[in-house]
């Protein structure tokens, strides 16, 4: 039966520059490097997003962009702040997506290596909440 999720693995072309991402946009802590060693497909680093397990191995960057993605969970007040880490390194702020009101905020960016992430304020109870009022209620 499952438990839980185990973890997150990203194929990433530069180990070194998504660890950049990791810890100064998620303030990841790093605490696994394989260094010269290989234990699984290639080199691997593994961090801790609060206690969510991240992986990142090395090995060629996805072809091509799309909506899938993975989003993190932040604090209304941490967004600029975050907006601010994600802009600072350079990395590709995509546009939010229309939302209604009550459903939370996103900053959306794509790592070097075609993925997606997203910030997000909201949380599922608010989301379903929102959304039971119907469409009505955002006019």
């Amino acid at each position: 039966m499952i438990e839980g999720l185990s973890h997150i693995t990203f194929v990433v072309s530069d180990l070194d520059r998504m660890t950049e991402i990791l810890t100064k946009v998620l303030n990841a802590r790093e605490v696994y490097s394989s260094g010269g060693e290989t234990f699984s497909v290639s080199q691997e680093k593994f961090f801790l997003i609060g206690d969510i397990w991240v992986a990142i191995m090395k090995g060629d960057a996805l072809p091509s962009r799309t909506y899938n993605h993975v989003a993190f969970k932040i604090a209304e007040s941490d967004f600029d702040d975050c907006l601010k880490r994600v802009t600072a390194l350079g990395l590709d702020v995509r546009p939010p997506r229309p939302r209604v009101d009550g459903e939370g905020r996103s900053i959306y960016f794509f790592d070097h290596d075609n993925h997606l992430f997203e910030l997000h304020t909201g949380t599922l109870s608010k989301r379903l909440q929102r959304y039971a009022l119907g469409k009505e209620a955002a006019k």
